[in-house]
């Protein structure tokens, strides 16, 4: 079902009544503030930022029991996974732009590794306090690659975790489900110091699934054994000074096809996906409006392994990076009605890759070259906070410089270029309870080493008995960025005390536009050389080169709408979001587009027995923004059931989940991927925590 244009307008318009008919709101009891980092660098209320951001809190991650990353974003517009239901495949795409279109942070780290079916979220969901989703062009504070958006995920401290009360504690949980077979076990301990100032968390999260029930009665082959962990730890050395430091560990090993994004198709492979990411961080804040000091130092390591199960190939591909990262803000405050936040700061990271295969004869691997990437950013951004006559204003200016240079082993050119990224946004507030903002910015993305240095192998065409058509991937040092220009425009209205005085309404709507241009694609030349038709004639049979241009322009626009009611007795939430993207110059659609949805969340809060359950809807109209008929997608219903039992006297510090996933067992296709979506999912988990 795609929402028309006057139900858009009937949903806003519902929001604005509420705005004029409780401009005088009480305070609100039920605290339901969401706060973001990713979206400016300095800590501010989600609702008032001049941009497009979600938060996704811990309480929603577990009340989602999720699996793999891709859930815990059930509800956030204008964000999709790619590649299918296995883990492994799933890579995101924010406003159509994925890949290296979207910048992904572990706790401040950039997660370098790209593969086109290997994923990208070598990290369990358990371990996460909260995720940000920043959507639209970020390139002004976090350089190439944000020109979809940037996702932020956190990973919780033992203040998170620990019961009232208590300075030291542990949580033991388990949990099932159904559709993949797969068993949950978790073990976490974590405690303070009894003056407050050492934090740690150590845990461990093992998974083990089989093959994944579809909607339409078959199956899809995805074993795996995941093994996860963290050691984290912080040291208040004084009132200004704090020091922290962190590992990060994954460990997955998996039989599935070598192509993990579509069906059942093609050889199985073995893979064994080894990723750690050690991370230090200093923050120095003293009682002085000029420091406000953040530097993280960085290692991230990330290998991915294929072995064969019908031959003796293997094949591996290495990503390391390294990185610092620091800013700095400084705060002035001119009268009791105006202040001003300058943040500024830097980053430097080198990715270095490898690529091997045992069956090329120099142990190279096609298409994955030995290359290094190094990239320096600077950054600054204002934040002007007024309070005048007319309401608030808040004006944020930004501009980021980017050099990157790419080398490769073998290769005698050295790709080196610079790239600017300015930014403008504003929000006005002429009463608390309603905002409106507007935004420009412009994002790139740099070419990859990937894209670049492409080299060996891409495919061969067999042309008869003994007889097969190489072709070759060639490098493309000439390769220019991605850029994108973007407009955003939005509202939000914002009210505590709409039925209760402890009740509270948030809806905040955007439309966007995006003018991307010097899109990078594969340019296939089928070429076949005069000796794979004339026998005997000097020179070898190829078909022809691949090698990746700068072709097209093309234009990205969509609506998005947040929207949650939250009282002692109900939580309700809703989403809504759609997307078009087309080449300027053919018409052609582009980019990883989804159909437009409506997604609700429906919880009845039952204090009295320490209860919470509700239903969600998936809501999908049908989806013809595709080039060829064939692709097109039918439009899809799914519901979700959940169940939360926490007790807060008797059994204190139990937790036990139940739900069910598309209860209906709907035969789904949220994007084309040759495969369709998991079908229905029974699953439970249960957890306790208690404290030494």
């Amino acid at each position: 079902m795609m929402m028309t244009r006057a139900q858009k307008n009937a949903l806003l318009l519902a929001g604005l009544s509420v705005f004029a008919t409780h401009q005088a709101a009480a305070e609100m009891a039920a605290d339901i503030t969401e706060v973001t980092v990713s979206a400016t660098k300095n800590p501010v209320e989600a609702f008032s930022v001049p941009s497009s951001v979600s938060v996704v809190s811990r309480d929603e991650i577990d009340d989602l029991v999720a699996s793999s990353i891709s859930d815990i974003f059930a509800s956030v517009p204008g964000l999709v996974f790619d590649g299918g239901p296995r883990r492994n495949g799933q890579t995101p795409a924010i406003r159509g732009m994925a890949g290296e279109g979207v910048v992904v942070l572990f706790d401040g780290v950039r997660q370098s590794f790209l593969s086109g079916h290997d994923g990208r979220f070598f990290i369990e969901p358990d371990l996460l306090k909260s995720a940000e989703v920043v959507r639209g062009g970020g390139s002004s504070l976090y350089g190439s690659g944000a020109i979809g958006g940037v996702i932020t995920l956190n990973t919780v401290d033992a203040a998170d975790l620990l019961p009232e009360g208590a300075d030291a504690g542990y949580r033991l949980s388990a949990g099932y489900q159904g559709v993949n077979d797969e068993w949950l076990r978790g073990a976490t301990l974590f405690g303070r110091s009894s003056d407050g100032k050492i934090d740690a968390v150590a845990s461990l999260s093992l998974r083990d699934a089989g093959d994944i029930s579809l909607g339409n009665s078959t199956s899809l082959q995805a074993d795996d054994s995941i093994a996860s962990g963290i050691a984290k730890v912080s040291y208040q050395a004084s009132d200004a000074l704090k020091l922290s430091a962190s590992w990060l560990g994954y460990r997955n090993d998996a039989v599935e096809p070598n192509n993990g994004l579509g069906n059942n198709t093609g050889d199985l492979m073995a893979k064994d996906i080894v990723s750690d990411t050690f991370r230090a961080g200093v923050d120095f804040n003293p009682e002085n409006n000029l420091i406000n000091f953040a530097l993280i130092g960085y290692v991230n390591k990330a290998n991915v392994k294929e072995s064969d199960l019908d031959t003796d190939r293997v094949i591996n591909r290495d990503v390391e990076t390294v990185g610092v990262s620091f800013d700095n803000r400084s705060r002035f405050n001119f009268g009791t009605d105006t202040s001003f936040t300058l943040t500024y700061g830097g980053e430097y990271y080198r990715d270095e890759q490898v690529g091997a295969d045992n069956a090329t004869t120099d142990g190279s691997r096609g298409g994955v070259p030995d290359a290094t990437a190094k990239t320096l950013g600077l950054f600054v951004q204002g934040e002007l906070v007024a309070d005048t006559g007319i309401g608030e204003f808040i004006l944020v200016p930004g501009f980021r410089y980017d050099n990157f240079k790419n080398t490769a082993v073998g290769e005698n050119v050295e790709t080196s270029e610079g790239k600017t990224s300015p930014k403008v946004a504003a929000t006005w507030r002429p009463i608390d309870e309603f905002m409106v903002f507007g935004s420009y910015n412009e994002a790139f993305r740099a070419p990859s080493y990937n894209e670049i240095f492409a080299d060996d192998l891409h495919f061969t065409i067999p042309l008869g008995p003994g007889l097969e058509a190489p072709n070759f991937f060639i490098p493309n040092a000439d390769l220019a960025p991605e850029r994108s220009k973007t407009w955003e425009f939005g509202a939000g209205v914002d009210f505590a005390g709409v039925f209760a005085g402890d009740d509270r309404f948030t809806l905040k709507g955007a439309y966007f536009k995006s003018d991307v241009t010097d899109l990078i694609d594969l340019e296939v030349n089928f070429e076949f050389s005069l000796p794979c038709f004339v026998p005997g004639m000097p020179g070898t049979c190829n078909a022809g080169t691949s090698r990746n241009i700068n072709t097209g322009r093309a234009e990205l626009e969509g609506f998005e709408l947040e929207g949650i009611y939250n009282s002692e007795r109900v939580r309700l939430i809703a989403s809504y979001s759609t997307v078009d993207g087309k080449d300027k110059d053919t018409g052609d659609y582009v980019g990883v587009l989804a159909p437009s949805r409506l997604y609700l969340s429906g919880e009845v809060k039952v204090p009295e027995i320490d209860a919470r359950f509700g239903a969600r809807a998936n809501v999908a109209a049908r989806f013809d923004k595709v080039n060829d008929a064939a692709d097109e997608r039918p439009g899809y219903e799914t519901v979700d059931l959940f169940l939360v039992w926490q007790p807060k006297e008797t059994l204190k510090g139990l937790r036990i989940d139940l739900g069910v996933d598309n209860l209906f067992d709907t035969e789904v296709q949220t994007v084309f991927a040759g495969v369709v979506d998991p079908g229905r999912n029974m699953k439970a988990r249960i957890s306790w925590t208690g404290s030494f």
